[in-house]
C-alpha cells in the first residue's frame, strides 16, 4: 500500500472504539465512573451478606473499578497533564456520585449504615466521598506516574544496550 495514494478515496479513517472514545473525555469518563460506582455501592449496602468475604470482595471490586477507570483516562495523556487531570477527574467523579446520591435520597433508596440517608446527611456524605475518592485517585496517579517513569528509564537503558 502506498503512503501517498493517487486518489483520496484510498485513505481510510480509523475511528477509535467506543470505550477508547469515552476514555478520552474527562467529563464523560468521570461521570460514568461516579454514577456506576455509587449505584454499585448502594446496591452492595442494601443487599449485603453476613460474611466478611462478601464485604471485602465488594469493597475491592469497587476500588479496582475506580482505579481502572482512572487509569484508562490518564493513560491517554502525557504525565505532565496528569497534574491537573487527576484532581479534575476526582472532583467530577465525586460530583457525579453526589448527584446520584441526591437522586437516591429523593426516591428514598440511599443507604447510610443500616438506615436510609436523609437530606441532612448529604453534606457529610459528600465530604467523606470527596476525601476518600479524591485521596485514592491522587495517590494512585502518583504511584502510576512513578511506575511509568521507572519503566521508561529501564526501557531506555535496554534500548541503549541494544545500540551498543
Amino acid at each position: 500500500m502506498s503512503f501517498f495514494p493517487r486518489q483520496t478515496v484510498e485513505w481510510h479513517i480509523q475511528e477509535p472504539r467506543a470505550f477508547r472514545r469515552l476514555s478520552l473525555s474527562l467529563v464523560e469518563m468521570s461521570l460514568v465512573t461516579g454514577i456506576l460506582l455509587h449505584v454499585y455501592r448502594a446496591y452492595v449496602f442494601t443487599h449485603r451478606a453476613n460474611g466478611w468475604l462478601f464485604s471485602v470482595g465488594s469493597l475491592a471490586l469497587g476500588l479496582v473499578f475506580l482505579l481502572f477507570m482512572t487509569t484508562a483516562h490518564l493513560a491517554n495523556f502525557p504525565i505532565q497533564k496528569w497534574a491537573w487531570r487527576a484532581p479534575a477527574f476526582a472532583l467530577l467523579e465525586c460530583a457525579s456520585e453526589m448527584v446520584t446520591s441526591l437522586l437516591l435520597i429523593w426516591i428514598g433508596r440511599e443507604p447510610l449504615g443500616s438506615a436510609r440517608a436523609e437530606w441532612h446527611d448529604w453534606a457529610a456524605m459528600a465530604m467523606g466521598t470527596l476525601a476518600t475518592r479524591g485521596l485514592l485517585i491522587l495517590l494512585w496517579s502518583l504511584l502510576l506516574a512513578g511506575i511509568v517513569q521507572i519503566v521508561r528509564r529501564v526501557m531506555a537503558g535496554a534500548v541503549e544496550e541494544e545500540r551498543a
